[in-house]
C-alpha cells in the first residue's frame, strides 16, 4: 500500500487553486510531490507546479482516509488511481465512491491536457495520455459509464499493441465496440474495427489524436 503524504504535503495539495491545480510550496515541498506523482511541474515559463489527477484525487478524499492515495480498485504502477482496463478480479464493484474516484481522475486529467498542451486544448490526448495508452483509454470509457470485463465479464478490455501509439479495445459484441469507439473518438481518440486474422475476434484499434 502507498505511503500516505505528510502532513506538510497535504497542506501543500490542500491549499492548491481549486480551478487550476497550481500550487505553492517550498522546492523541497513540490520535488517531492512530483516524485510520487502527485504534480507536475509546467514545462513553460514560469514552470509553475499543478496536481497531477492523482494528486487531484488525494485533495478530495478525507484527510484521515487510511490511504487516500489508493482507492478501492486494481493500483496503477505507482500505487495511485487506475482506470478498470477489463479482467481484474474486482471489476464488477461499482457504486456511488468508485464514480466518484473516476470523476474526479477524469476532470484531473482535462485540467492536465489544459495545463500541458501547447493550444490548452482539453480535447485532444496530452503526454501523459500518450505514455500511458491502455491506461488513459480505460479511464476515457469509464468516465463514460461503459463497464469493464471482469474475469469473465462482456465488458470492454483494453490492452496494449505492438503499435506505436496504438492500444486494442475488446468486447462482447459490434455494439460494444462501436460505444467505446464513439466514447473514445469524443474522448480525442481516433479508432477504426478491425479482425484478428487468426480468431476472426472483433477490436478496436485506438490512437490518441494529435490535431
Amino acid at each position: 500500500m502507498t505511503r500516505p503524504p505528510t502532513a506538510a504535503q497535504r497542506r501543500v495539495i490542500d491549499g492548491a487553486d481549486p480551478g487550476t491545480g497550481r500550487l505553492r510550496g517550498t522546492e523541497a515541498q513540490l520535488a517531492a510531490l512530483v516524485k510520487r506523482g502527485l504534480a507536475f511541474r509546467h514545462p513553460r515559463p514560469p514552470h509553475d507546479h499543478f496536481l497531477t489527477p492523482a494528486g487531484h484525487r488525494i485533495r478530495e478524499a478525507p484527510p484521515d482516509a487510511e490511504d487516500p492515495a489508493r482507492p478501492a480498485g486494481p493500483p496503477s504502477s505507482t500505487g495511485v488511481f487506475a482506470a478498470r482496463v477489463g479482467g481484474e478480479e474486482d471489476a464488477a464493484t461499482a457504486g456511488p465512491a468508485r464514480a466518484r474516484e473516476v470523476h474526479s481522475a477524469w476532470e484531473g486529467l482535462l485540467e492536465l491536457r489544459r495545463m500541458t498542451n501547447p493550444d490548452a486544448d482539453t480535447g485532444r490526448p496530452c503526454g501523459w495520455e500518450r505514455a500511458h495508452l491502455v491506461r488513459a483509454a480505460a479511464l476515457a470509457l469509464e468516465a463514460a459509464g461503459h463497464r469493464a470485463a471482469g474475469p469473465e465479464g462482456d465488458g470492454y478490455r483494453v490492452r496494449a499493441t505492438p503499435q506505436p501509439e496504438a492500444i486494442a479495445v475488446y468486447g462482447p459484441d459490434t455494439g460494444v465496440l462501436r460505444a467505446c469507439a464513439a466514447t473514445l473518438e469524443a474522448a480525442g481518440w481516433q479508432a477504426g474495427e478491425y479482425t484478428e486474422p487468426r480468431t476472426r475476434a472483433r477490436y478496436l484499434l485506438a490512437s490518441p489524436r494529435r490535431v
